[in-house]
């Protein structure tokens, strides 16, 4: 399936400041309303539903024997269609 991307921003952050955006978007899915991502006048609006697929993954990069890169993704998944819910084992989040 091809990919799109609507809206991509990496930057490097302080951790506050990464709360601070995490806190906005728990606010915005908590209260039930769409998430919007600006940067200058670039945006992109999204909805999603009730249940979407949540993932949460965590990487490292890198030769097996030295320094390598890490990472920790967080994912809201769901058809534009409404359908296809995965149900996965309980997660915690410590």
């Amino acid at each position: 399936m091809p990919e799109e991307v609507l809206f991509e921003s990496e930057s490097r952050r302080s951790r506050e400041e990464i709360a601070a955006y995490l806190r906005t978007v728990a606010d915005s899915l908590d209260a039930g309303n769409a998430i919007t991502l600006k940067r200058g006048d670039e945006s992109t609006t999204l909805d999603p539903p009730a249940r979407p697929t949540f993932e949460v993954k965590a990487e490292r990069e890198g030769p097996a024997d030295g320094p390598g890169e890490l990472s920790v993704e967080f994912e809201l998944e769901w058809d534009e269609d409404g359908g296809g819910e995965a149900a996965d084992g309980e997660l915690e989040i410590e």
